[in-house]
Order: C-alpha cells, then sequence, then structure tokens
C-alpha cells in the first residue's frame, strides 16, 4: 500500500477506492442481492450498459466482484458479489485507519424460522448439496427445499461430497419444481442459468434470487469439480443465512 505524496497517511485502501464510487456502490448494493447480467444491471440503475460495464470493471480489479459466462446464453455474464472477499477488503480497510477500527470477520448467525427453495434443471446436484447444506447449517431451523425443471437421479459424485461433509444425501431424490406449485417460500434461489430463464413465481416470494454456479456434472475434472461447487455454495449458505435472521428481525420490527 503507497503513502500519499508529502503525508504519513497511507493511501485509501482497496476497497475505499473501489466502492467509495456511488454507481460502484449501487451496483455493489444489487449484486449483494443476488447474481445479474449487466443487461439488468443496467436496467435496474438506470444507466448506459457501457458505463455499467466499465464500472464493473473496476469492481472485478478490485476483487470485489466475479464474473462467469451463462451456460444458458453464452453472450451474458453473470456477475456476483465476492462475499468472503469484500469481508477481508473490509477488515483491512478498518485497520488501515486505525488498529481500533479492525474489523472481525462476522460471527454465524442464528438460524431462524424460514422456508427455502433451491432450484436447478436436473435437481441431481447443486440444488440438492445447497438443500442439504441450509438444513445443516440451520440444524434444521431453515425449511430447505429443492427441484428441477427437467429432474434426474442424484449423482453420486454429489452423494460422497456432503458424505465428506457429514451429511448424508444418500436418499434424497429428485423433485419436479411443479411439485412445489401453490407452495410459499420466504426465498426462492436458482442456482442454474437455464432454470432461472423459465422460473415460475411462488406465493409469499417477491421474485427469486439467482446464484450463478456452473454445473459440475459437466466438468471433466470430475470430483474436484464438485468439490469447487459444494465449497462455493457452502459459502454462500453462510451469508445467506445472515440475510435470512436480518430479514426475520426486519419483519419483527415492522409487525
Amino acid at each position: 500500500m503507497g503513502r500519499a505524496k508529502g503525508s504519513r497517511t497511507p493511501a485509501p485502501p482497496v476497497f475505499v477506492t473501489a466502492a467509495g464510487h456511488p454507481l460502484r456502490w449501487r451496483l455493489l448494493g444489487e449484486l449483494a442481492n443476488g447474481d445479474l447480467a449487466v443487461r439488468e444491471l443496467t436496467a435496474v440503475v438506470d444507466e448506459p450498459q457501457n458505463l455499467v460495464s466499465y464500472h464493473l470493471g473496476r469492481l472485478r480489479r478490485a476483487g470485489l466482484v466475479n464474473g462467469r459466462r451463462s451456460s444458458a446464453d453464452g453472450r451474458d455474464i453473470y456477475y456476483s458479489l465476492d462475499l468472503a472477499g469484500c469481508a477481508r477488503l473490509l477488515e483491512a480497510a478498518g485497520g488501515a485507519l486505525h488498529p481500533g477500527l479492525h474489523l472481525q470477520p462476522p460471527a454465524p448467525a442464528v438460524a431462524v424460522a424460514a422456508r427455502v427453495l433451491f432450484l436447478c434443471t436436473g435437481n441431481s446436484s447443486r440444488s440438492q448439496m445447497a438443500e442439504a447444506l441450509l438444513r445443516d447449517r440451520s440444524l434444521g431451523v431453515v425449511e430447505a427445499y429443492s427441484a428441477g425443471s427437467r429432474p434426474k437421479a442424484v449423482h453420486p459424485l454429489a452423494v460422497s461430497v456432503m458424505a465428506s461433509r457429514g451429511i448424508d444425501v444418500s436418499g434424497a431424490r429428485p423433485k419436479h419444481l411443479d411439485e412445489f406449485a401453490g407452495s410459499e417460500f420466504d426465498l426462492v434461489i436458482t442456482l442454474c442459468d437455464r432454470v432461472k430463464e423459465i422460473c415460475p413465481e411462488f406465493a409469499g416470494c417477491p421474485r427469486p434470487v439467482h446464484w450463478s454456479i456452473s454445473d459440475p456434472a459437466g466438468d471433466p475434472a470430475g470430483l474436484p469439480a464438485f468439490e469447487r461447487v459444494a465449497e462455493e455454495i457452502s459459502g454462500r449458505i453462510d451469508f445467506l443465512l445472515h440475510t435470512i435472521a436480518a430479514r426475520s428481525g426486519k419483519e419483527t420490527q415492522a409487525s
């Protein structure tokens, strides 16, 4: 980290310079709710696409945002907020200003009652792992479900990866999303770019949240691909519990 010329004060940390711009801060706020393509971000912030793309580039170079090409439409890139990366940069930013402001990693959220549905195409890997991880991490307090638009048998490598984490999904069955028609959920989360495009509306849920996660079954790496996906989903689940707790707190205050 450099120092401003003629000053003993260090130059602003990366998080401050990257997130401090009003439009970039708004983009981060939108991505905190779920993964979005440039066209979706352009519509939400009502700014030209070239300007949005420029600021997304700045955020990517700063390590705050990641991009992944859509598996549904290769012309789209889904952008996601690197929550763990942001936490590290925020921690460093506080400590750079004063030791007393050195932030601590967020404490595990206390699970509160909620109903969450995870969707992907096959309901054989990603959504099954997400369902199992959320149920396990919340000690069953959160009712977690999963389904697919074209369900097929649960992938044996998904079973293996979950078993290595102490979670048994060997008895899980694939379910069609129509099975949950008419059901109410607090959150519906799509993990597949294809199912995002056809996701129906569910009662009680304003709009689905999207996590653009690659299909490990289509990755020639095999087991390591499933391990990477499980790790990514696990990290997102940790932050999801904070989101659920925050929403519950706001609803309690409103009532």
